[in-house]
């Protein structure tokens, strides 16, 4: 099984404890460790050593760079930086993921530096070079890939890297869910352009006598899934002529405000009022075959009614008096 393999960038000298303790932290996640000092780079007579760590950093998924005190040994490739310098450039370079950590007492005073930098007769106490802090500030103005923290101890390195990967797992178990449905989505719309071409298709047929093609198109027409959803009815609707649409829409509590039997369908119902346009059927009123292409809206509709005025109350008579008795 593929693990990932994270390489470890720093000076050794000062470091080698840090590095040793970060080996087995990688060990026991199980990840592979990429150290220069445990025979972990493979090293050939052709080129500089260096090159060999370079080349490495290609080869592995993860890139830890840790910062202390000392410069280190001066790079053949890159003049002006150490080794370990420019196997940080080269992971920045090559897009690996990389995290930086930086001693604590050589943060602090690199706050000092960036106060002096035009200043060189100032000593330093935590670094042997201010050229580790002009790598620092060139860390620091990276437009991305600049996760830099600083530690007093390799804990404070390990429960970093312990939550920024836990972090990663989730974000790869989020997209790959994401994928999924992302998968599902394109064959719905697969699906749905080979029915579309499909429903062409079956049209054409059908207009050359094909019976058969006809009861096919018929039993999937766009108007029996609008009206279902119109209504919020949960069962599938199928009807083939005006008649059968009333039954239907009188079944489900439907009062009919069409009167007269003529022209589109209304109904109403707690008040909303449905109207189906008569466009969707022939002279015969029987229901006329449509694809999803040439299927419209407005065929189906509905809106919300204006409850009627309260019925008005004739007048009461007036009251007799004596006056009006006739004797």
């Amino acid at each position: 099984m593929a693990r990932p393999r994270v390489f470890v960038s720093s000076t050794y000298y000062d470091l080698k404890y840090v590095r040793a303790d970060l080996q087995r932290f990688i060990e026991d996640l199980g990840y592979d460790p990429v150290l220069n000092e445990k025979g972990h780079i493979p090293y050939g007579s052709d080129e500089k050593l260096e090159t060999y760590c370079y080349k490495e950093i290609e080869l592995c998924d993860i890139v830890i760079g840790i910062v202390g005190g000392r410069y280190g040994s001066d790079s053949h490739h890159n003049k002006g930086y150490s080794v370990s310098n420019v196997e940080l450039q080269s992971a920045i370079k090559k897009g690996k993921q990389l995290y930086v950590f930086i001693d604590h007492q050589v943060m602090t005073e690199y706050r000092t530096y960036q106060a002096n930098k035009d200043n060189d007769t100032i000593n330093y106490a935590s670094v042997d070079d201010p050229k580790v802090f002009k790598f620092i500030d060139e860390l620091f103005n990276l437009p991305n890939n600049n996760q830099i923290q600083s530690f007093n101890s390799v804990m404070d390195i390990t429960c970093h890297l312990k939550e920024q990967w836990a972090g990663l797992f989730q974000r790869l178990l989020s997209e790959e869910f994401r994928k999924r449905e992302l998968d599902i989505i394109d064959e719905i719309n697969y699906t749905s352009s080979t029915l579309k071409s499909l429903v062409t298709y079956l049209t054409e047929e059908k207009e050359k006598g094909n019976t058969t093609i006809e009861n096919i198109l018929l039993n999937n027409h766009p108007a029996f899934e609008e009206l279902r959803k119109k209504i919020s009815l949960g069962h599938r609707i199928f009807f083939q002529n005006k008649k059968e649409l009333r039954e239907i829409l009188d079944t489900v509590g439907y009062f009919d405000c069409d009167f007269f039997g003529e022209g589109n369908i209304d109904y109403v119902k707690n008040g909303i009022n449905l109207t189906i346009s008569d466009d969707i059927f022939d002279e015969q009123q029987n229901l006329k075959i449509f694809t999803p292409e040439n299927w419209k809206d407005e065929y189906i509709s509905t809106k919300t009614c204006s409850p009627p005025p309260p019925p008005s109350r004739a007048p009461r008579p007036p009251k007799a008096t004596d006056d009006d008795i006739p004797f």
